[in-house]
């Protein structure tokens, strides 16, 4: 989701912010129920950059904290993941 496209009814100073590893993602929290309704993705590393991966400023949002969402609707794909040599 594009940036100027995600409206917070609540603040982000009201949220509790968590950043692992890289310290380069944002994880938002909800204070009081501890969900994870949104999160800033990760930046480009360099070798991502270089490969000419485009940047990415927008949220990635959890779609079960948006209201008149039908998740049965929602068709999913599920795969096994990759195997490493």
């Amino acid at each position: 989701m594009a940036e100027e496209d995600l409206r917070l009814l609540t603040p982000l100073d009201e949220l509790i912010l968590y950043q692992w590893h890289t310290r380069t993602a944002e994880d938002y929290f909800c204070r009081t129920c501890g969900i994870l309704p949104f999160r800033r993705p990760r930046h480009r590393t360099a070798e991502e950059a270089a490969a000419g991966a485009p940047p990415f400023s927008g949220w990635s949002v959890n779609v079960r904290c948006l209201e008149g969402v039908d998740l049965e609707a929602i068709p999913v794909k599920k795969v096994l993941g990759s195997r490493l040599p």
